[in-house]
């Protein structure tokens, strides 16, 4: 998952501390700055597709490094980092979830490392509004100040009530140097970041793999009770289904697939119980059959997807993927625990071989399973996931309405499509704003402009601020004028 180290330059971060065994002293910040250097260099070295970003804080916050998987560049930029005025912690909260949702949107897993000596005051975590983080996320706070330090506990733990997560302290010996940090941070990365190893097996070839980033496990009601899953070591596929059958169903999470570095690769079923997950052999991998590039290979040429089983009732999918620079890569989709997680094919279960090759099937035997309703795709949808996509809607209104009365008909439908969407999705604020809006045009029509536009249009502004418009079956009718009957526009809505 991506992971944002939050760095405290408050005042208090120049504090210099000296070692237990050495007399040389070193600021707070600076032993902060020592620990992201630790955290990359392990990075670098077992986790080379994280991406990372960096952000400081003080009486504001402010982006050092977006997220990048260039390493080197993080640390030059460490280098730049001087001391600023005091803490402000709600600024750093409204940061983080800026800078996330608008890379990652607010479903995706972070992990949110914050370095400080957590010396502020109550006052400065009290706000005037609550504070929450707005995307699921794994909290770690790291003290480079001494455990005895009045300020550390409790604020730290506010920070960390913040997160409403599983989240954690750090806490260094009372002499902090350098090397306790070195040990802690050490220890911090190899818990975080440690790699999810397992076991690919297809009939009788089994392959040792790596997922990148490890699944984590999911939890799910189940039969009036929460019920948590883990992804099995081992990943077996059950068969191969055509790109086009599958399409793209819902899935928790997906995670690139490689070969495990330096792991041998076995082909007899019988010795999969002794093959090593952490086996670090020296050979030559470009030497070494591997099984996830032909596998790879074979999904690629021949467009399909292979389903695999990663435990009881939960399935996956393999298939390979190519990114915007042309890069193809062996990537598995994570399923929703059910046989079900896939609609239009059913349950798992049912799936299996034709009993003759020869046999070609008829075109309803073949995936996807259609449902027995006969659905209408050509509907109307509204879809607001962007501002843009309401800005289009409502602009779509006013250009009908300038041309009025032609256009009567198509702008009460866009209308009360519009309004029966903003109570659908519980927005009536926006009833109000489109009446505003309405009310504006008419004072800015052209002289040129139709009188039936302005007496449309106060109309309708008027109907949108009674209660009588929240209710979605009501439907707005045109104004009865000398240039179009209301009853005949009203029965072509």
């Amino acid at each position: 998952m991506p992971t944002i180290i939050a760095l405290d330059v408050s005042l208090s971060m120049a504090y210099k501390v000296s070692g237990y065994e050495s007399s040389e002293k070193f600021s707070r910040l600076q032993l902060a700055a020592h620990a992201v250097n630790i955290l990359l260099d392990y990075l670098t070295l077992h986790s080379k597709l994280e991406y990372v970003a960096i952000i400081t804080y003080s009486s504001k916050a402010e982006v050092v490094s977006s997220f990048t998987r260039d390493y080197d560049l993080l640390k030059d930029k460490i280098t730049e980092l001087v001391i600023k005025d005091k803490t402000n912690y709600e600024i750093l909260f409204k940061t983080l979830n800026r800078i996330v949702i608008s890379e990652w949107g607010s479903y995706t897993p972070c992990q949110v490392i914050i370095i400080t000596d957590g010396s502020s005051s109550f006052e400065m975590m009290t706000p005037s509004q609550p504070i929450t983080v707005n995307f699921p996320s794994s909290v770690t706070v790291m003290s480079v100040a001494a455990t005895d330090d009045m300020y550390s506990p409790p604020t730290m733990q506010k920070i960390l009530s913040v997160f409403e997560s599983n989240g954690k302290i750090v806490k260094t010996d009372p002499h902090v140097d350098i090397d306790s940090i070195t040990i802690f941070t050490r220890e911090l990365a190899k818990e975080n970041y440690s790699s999810s190893n397992a076991v690919l097996k297809c009939g009788s070839i089994v392959s040792k793999v790596q997922l990148l980033p490890p699944p984590m496990p999911c939890t799910m009601l189940v039969d009036f009770e929460m019920k948590t899953t883990q992804v099995s070591s081992v990943i077996e596929i059950c068969g191969f289904i055509e790109n086009v059958d599958i399409g793209t169903p819902a899935a928790i999470s997906r995670h690139l697939v490689l070969p495990l570095a330096g792991a041998h690769e076995s082909y007899v079923l019988d010795n999969l119980e002794n093959m090593e997950l952490d086996d670090d052999t020296s050979q030559d991998d470009g030497k070494v059959p591997s099984f996830c590039v032909l596998l790879h290979g074979s999904l690629k040429v021949e467009n399909k997807v292979a389903l695999c089983q990663l435990n009881t009732n939960w399935f996956g999918i393999l298939f390979s993927w190519t990114d915007t620079k042309k890069r193809s890569n062996l990537m598995l989709i994570v399923l929703e625990p059910d046989k079900i997680s896939v609609p239009w094919i059913g349950d798992f279960k049912y799936l299996g071989t034709l009993p003759n090759e020869n046999i070609v099937p008829e075109p309803d035997e073949c995936f996807p399973v259609r449902p027995p309703e006969k659905r209408s795709y050509n509907q109307n949808i509204v879809v607001w996931v962007k501002q843009s996509g309401l800005q289009s809607d409502v602009q779509k209104i006013l250009r009908q309405a300038r041309k009025l009365p032609e256009k009567t008909n198509n702008f009460y439908k866009e209308l009360n499509r519009l309004r029966r969407a903003a109570i659908s999705f519980g927005f009536v604020e926006l009833l109000d704003g489109i009446a505003d809006i309405f009310e504006r045009e008419c004072t800015m029509l052209p002289g040129s402009a139709h009188p039936d536009c302005a007496l449309q249009l106060t109309h309708s502004a008027g109907i949108l601020r009674r209660p009588i418009a929240r209710d979605a079956k009501y439907a707005i009718p045109p104004m009865r004028t000398k240039f179009v009957s209301g009853m005949e526009a009203y029965g072509k809505l």
